[in-house]
């Protein structure tokens, strides 16, 4: 571990708040290695690192959690490797590290678009959340993507609608969502594949169909198509 590693570490754990944790595992967070660090002091902290892909490794590497948000700040997406991005996976252990990696690093990667195809049709249910996380991730970042490459995610959210584990169904509402709001034609194809969801025989399918037709068809988000 390099002295930069150990001089971070130490700063987290100086930190660490045990009523965050708490307050954290109510709302699903896996407290195990959890020092309860908020994501504003991490992100601040970023800016005074920098970016560093060599020190984001050795943070991963260290298990903890706010240590591994911290690394996908800092870590560079140029330099991320689809090796890495499968290790990485497969620690994730906590759906906000899950969210946060994806939505900071793996979709500025040249890997995001494969890789969320990938994994949103793998069992292990972090990984299938990090492929929808992904999907939504990049409905939100990818500004100059063509609506035809979010198309291509379509049959992937279908499919993945029924999976009733809580933090998958969640990150399917989310990917049919994002891409349902960034353009007006994405969002007419959304709300009739959120329709068709809806007519699945599955209770989340129809969870994920009720809660994506209330925002597809707000009226806020209508006016603004329209405009």
């Amino acid at each position: 571990m390099s002295k930069a590693t150990k001089q971070i570490l130490d700063q987290l754990n100086s930190l660490a708040n045990p009523a965050n944790v708490a307050g954290m595992a109510r709302y699903g967070i896996n407290p195990q290695g959890t020092l309860g660090v908020s994501i504003p002091t991490l992100r601040g902290m970023a800016r005074q690192i920098g970016r560093d892909h060599a020190l984001a490794q050795e943070l991963w590497a260290s298990g903890i959690h706010e240590a591994r948000i911290l690394a996908a700040f800092i870590s560079d997406p140029k330099q991320v490797t689809m090796d890495q991005m499968e290790s990485w996976v497969r620690d994730f252990d906590s759906w906000d590290v899950c969210d946060q990696v994806c939505a900071n690093l793996f979709d500025r990667t040249p890997h995001a678009w494969q890789m969320a195809a990938r994994w949103s049709q793998q069992e292990p249910e972090f990984v299938r959340r990090a492929g929808f996380a992904l999907m939504a991730a990049l409905a939100w970042h990818a500004r100059d993507a063509s609506d035809g490459r979010f198309e291509a995610f379509f049959p992937l959210i279908y499919q993945g609608a029924t999976d009733e584990r809580n933090f998958v169904r969640k990150a399917v509402n989310w990917a049919l969502r994002q891409i349902g709001k960034r353009s007006p034609a994405l969002n007419e194809k959304a709300i009739r594949l959120a329709q068709e969801i809806g007519r699945l025989d599955s209770k989340a399918a129809r969870w994920i169909s009720a809660d994506a037709l209330r925002e597809l068809t707000s009226p806020k988000l209508q006016e603004r198509n329209s405009a």
